[in-house]
């Protein structure tokens, strides 16, 4: 199924249907709900995901895992997608909030295949096997550490939320230390305590997320290095290899073309990578619908 609304299919009697959509660039899907869970899986570009828990940065060869009922925004910067939307009692995962998940070469061509999946598939003929086999695939997916948490604290999410703004690595947890009220080793288990995170491993979180969909846009490596604090931009390089397993330059080509198998490959066996961080905020109150075709 290509570019229709879950709305249309929703009532459908089947554990998992398959939807593929075409976002122009930009497209903003403002805060919804799903009454079935999602996976998410962009082909191209890159998708910024906004939860009550923080945000996530979806890159290519990668899609987001959204728990059912959990009220979500997402950005599209040049995404065609394949989503799949699954009922709470099938969800191969069952965690309660979003994870980033590797694609490998085998659930990118099952994903491929789902958008030719019907709406009323034969469950126990080809159809029901391929959507049993992405079932498996998602269950064992490793995830990506591409996720900024936010605090409980009022005060301390209120600098974070400005912080995911305009992030700089040269911020120091001593000036937030101080804009709270609390001492240097008071704010550091605070900040822990609060986020799952160290500050300064929050902050390199912060500046990767900003950097991703800049890079994507063509924003050149110098430049973001530069407007992110970083003192050069080998710095930022090392950084960024570190987190994602590849260097920028690599990254940047990759987001721009098809999806080869290998690059896929050399996805999956870099990015075996344990969560970076727990969820520590509960679900928000119930939040109204409002989507194009649903993400």
């Amino acid at each position: 199924m290509r570019n229709i609304a879950l709305s249309s299919v929703d009532a459908t009697p089947r554990e998992v249907l398959a939807i593929g959509t075409d976002y122009p660039h930009g497209t903003l899907l403002d805060t919804h709900t799903h009454r079935r869970a999602q996976f998410l899986y962009g082909m191209t570009g890159l998708m910024e995901v906004s939860t009550n828990d923080g945000t996530w940065v979806v890159p290519p060869y990668s899609g987001v895992w959204i728990p059912a009922e959990k009220p979500h925004r997402v950005r599209m910067l040049g995404v065609s997608t394949r989503s799949l939307y699954i009922e709470p009692q099938a969800a191969p995962r069952l965690v309660q909030h979003c994870e980033v998940l590797v694609v490998g070469p085998l659930l990118h061509q099952l994903l491929l295949a789902s958008a030719e999946v019907p709406a009323g598939y034969d469950e126990t003929g080809r159809d029901g096997a391929l959507i049993r086999l992405i079932l498996h695939e998602l269950r064992d997916a490793a995830t990506l550490p591409l996720f900024a948490p936010l605090p409980c604290d009022p005060g301390l999410a209120r600098l974070c939320t400005m912080f995911l703004q305009q992030p700089s690595i040269q911020a120091s947890s001593a000036e937030w230390s101080q804009r709270l009220n609390k001492s240097p080793r008071s704010f550091s288990r605070f900040f822990k305590q609060q986020t799952g995170l160290s500050f300064s491993a929050w902050r390199q979180q912060a500046c990767l997320l900003a950097a991703l969909p800049k890079l994507t846009a063509g924003v050149s490596i110098t430049a973001v290095a530069l407007e992110l604090g970083y003192d050069s931009p080998s710095a930022f390089s090392t950084m960024f290899r570190k987190a994602l397993g590849q260097p920028p330059s690599i990254f940047v080509a990759s987001s721009r073309t098809p999806i080869p198998s290998q690059a896929v490959n050399a996805a999956s066996n870099q990015n075996v990578m344990p969560k970076v961080a727990k969820t520590l905020r509960g679900a928000p109150g119930k939040v109204g619908t409002n989507e194009p075709p649903e993400s």
